[in-house]
C-alpha cells in the first residue's frame, strides 16, 4: 500500500503555526514511507473565504519547502485541489446516501433551529438537531421540496457505538446518540466540510488522515459516512494541541501565531520547521537540531504525544540562533548581516578584514541585529578603550601582566608578518610553557589589552583580524598603562 496523506486547510486568513505543524507531520510521514503528500483547499464555505488567502498559503508552503506531489495542472506546475471545483462529485455521492436512506432533507428554518438550541442550552443539553424532519413521509418531503429551501442531513442511527481506532490515542468510543445529524449539503448546494472531507479522502485514496485533536469529536460522523458508503476508512491520527505558556490553546489573542509574522520577524524557515516538528513529537535520542531530511528519516507517529505542546518562544529564539550561528550557508549569513554593518566598519576594516571579523563573531550572535554590539570590538581605537569597570581593573592588577605582554610582543615581532589565528595560538602556548602563565592569568589580560573588553569573539580569530603590527601597538600601549 502506498501511503498518501493530505493537508486540507480552509482559505480563511493567515497561515496558523498549528496548521503548518499539521502539514509538516503529514509531509514527513508520507516522505518517511516513500508515499505522496497532497494539498487540498477546503473552500466550500464561501461565507468565510478570504481573498488572497490561498495565494498566501501557497507562498508560505513554498518558502518552507513543504511541496505537494499532485493536483490539477496549473501552467506546468501542480496546483492544489479545490473542493469548490468538485461539486458534481458531491452531488453524485449524496444521491447514494439519499437512495439508501442514510441521509434526509431538512426544511427547518434558521429561526426554528435557533429556538431549539436555546431551549437545549436552558435545559443543560448539548446543542444537537432534534430530528424533526427525519420522520417526514415521502409525500410531505415531495411537497416541501417543490417550494421550500432545504439542507440534507446525515441520518445517524438511534443507538450503538462508533469506535475511533486512533494511531496516537488508541481506541476512543462514542455513543451514536451523542452524534449530531450533521448537515451534509447546505441550502446553496455546497457540501459541508464533513461531507466533502470524507468523499475527497476516499476519492483521492488517502491512507492516513493526520489532523488536530479538535477534529477527534467529529470523526464518528466521518466513520458513519464511510460505513454507509461501504468504503474502507483511512487510518486516523489526531495531533495534540499547541498551547500558550499558561496552557491555554494557542491563539492570536496571546501573541503572533501567523507563520508570515515569524518569517517577517527574521526567523529562518528551517528553524521554524525544526521547532514545530518537536511540538508534540520527540526523536529517539536527545537531539534538537534536525534538517528536513533528518526529520523525514526519524519521523514516526509512534513518537507523537497525546498531551498538548507548549509553544515556547524562548526555545524558538534559541533554535533560530543555532541556525544563524552554524546551520545556514555563509552566503545567506552575509546577506542577513551586511545590511546591518555601519559604514565606519567598512572604512576601518576593509573588505577582507571585515569578512574575517564577521566569521569571528558569528558564534556569538542570536539574531542579525546583534552584530551591532560586536563590530565595535574591531573598530574602537585602543586609545578609546573604556577600562573603568571593576572587573577589568581587577584583571589589570594581575602581577604577571608586564611579563606576559612583553613576551607576547616579542613573539609577535619575531613571528610571521601575516599573522594567522593558528600562529597566535602557538604564541600563547609558548608563553604557557616558557613563562608558566596560564588560564585566566593568560587569556583575560591579553583579551583586555588587545580588545578592551572581557568577553568577545574567539581571541585567536580576533588577533588575526587585527594583524601583527596592530597587536604589537596595543600591547605597547597596555604596558604604558601598567606603568
Amino acid at each position: 500500500m502506498t501511503v498518501r496523506t493530505r493537508f486540507a486547510p480552509s482559505p480563511t486568513g493567515y497561515v496558523h503555526v498549528g496548521s503548518v505543524r499539521t502539514a509538516l507531520y503529514c509531509y514527513l510521514f508520507a516522505r518517511h514511507h516513500g508515499g505522496q503528500y497532497l494539498l487540498r483547499i477546503e473552500d466550500t464555505d464561501q461565507t468565510r473565504f478570504v481573498e488572497g488567502a490561498v495565494e498566501n498559503l501557497l507562498m508560505v508552503m513554498k518558502k518552507l519547502g513543504i511541496q505537494h506531489d499532485e493536483g490539477p495542472d496549473c501552467g506546468g506546475s501542480k496546483g492544489p485541489y479545490y473542493q469548490s471545483q468538485r461539486l458534481d462529485i458531491y452531488q453524485d455521492k449524496i444521491k447514494i446516501l439519499l437512495d439508501n436512506h442514510h441521509a434526509y432533507p431538512c426544511f427547518c428554518t434558521a429561526d426554528r433551529l435557533d429556538k431549539m438550541r436555546a431551549e437545549q442550552t436552558l435545559l443543560g443539553l448539548p446543542p444537537k438537531y432534534d430530528g424533526h424532519c427525519k420522520t417526514l413521509s415521502p409525500e410531505e418531503i415531495s411537497e416541501k421540496l417543490a417550494k421550500e429551501p432545504y439542507v440534507i442531513r446525515l441520518k445517524v442511527p438511534d443507538s450503538g457505538q462508533v469506535v475511533v481506532d486512533d494511531l496516537i490515542r488508541g481506541k476512543v468510543g462514542f455513543q451514536v446518540n451523542t452524534v449530531d445529524d450533521q448537515v451534509l449539503i447546505k441550502s446553496d448546494g455546497f457540501p459541508t466540510y464533513h461531507f466533502a472531507n470524507v468523499v475527497d479522502d476516499h476519492e483521492m485514496e488517502i491512507t492516513h488522515v493526520i489532523r488536530g485533536e479538535e477534529w477527534l469529536s467529529s470523526t464518528p460522523k466521518h466513520l458513519l459516512l464511510y460505513q454507509f458508503f461501504g468504503w474502507d476508512a483511512p487510518k486516523f491520527a489526531h495531533l495534540p494541541l499547541l498551547l500558550n505558556p499558561d496552557k491555554s490553546k494557542l491563539s492570536k489573542r496571546q501573541g503572533d501565531v501567523a507563520v508570515e509574522d515569524f518569517l517577517q520577524a527574521g526567523y529562518f524557515e528551517e528553524a521554524l520547521l525544526n521547532f514545530l516538528s518537536l511540538l508534540g513529537w520527540h526523536p529517539s535520542d536527545n537531539r534538537e537540531i534536525f534538517s528536513v531530511a533528518e526529520l523525514i528519516q526519524e519521523f514516526s507517529l509512534e513518537r507523537v504525544s497525546k498531551s498538548g505542546a507548549v509553544f515556547d518562544r524562548e526555545k524558538l529564539d534559541w533554535m533560530n540562533a543555532q541556525y544563524l550561528k552554524s546551520r545556514i550557508s555563509w552566503e545567506r549569513y552575509l546577506s542577513l548581516i551586511m545590511p546591518q554593518i555601519p559604514a565606519e566598519a567598512h572604512e576601518v576594516l576593509g573588505e577582507t578584514r571585515l569578512l574575517k571579523a564577521l566569521e569571528a563573531v558569528r558564534p556569538n550572535l542570536d539574531k542579525p541585529q546583534d552584530i551591532l554590539q560586536h563590530i565595535p570590538i574591531f573598530t574602537t581605537r585602543p586609545e578609546d578603550f573604556d577600562l573603568s569597570s571593576a572587573e577589568i581593573q581587577e584583571i589589570l592588577k594581575i602581577e604577571s601582566n608586564s611579563q606576559l605582554f612583553l613576551a607576547l610582543k616579542d613573539l609577535l615581532a619575531s613571528g610571521a608578518e601575516n599573522l594567522s589565528a593558528d600562529d597566535f595560538k602557538e604564541h600563547l602556548k609558548t608563553i604557557q610553557k616558557e613563562h608558566k602563565i596560564k588560564g585566566k592569568a593568560l587569556f583575560m589580560p591579553v583579551r583586555v589589552a588587545v580588545s578592551g573588553v572581557v568577553h568577545g569573539p574567539d581571541l585567536a580569530q580576533f588577533a588575526e583580524v587585527m594583524g601583527r603590527d596592530e597587536l604589537i601597538r596595543r600591547l605597547e600601549l597596555a604596558l604604558t598603562r601598567l606603568g
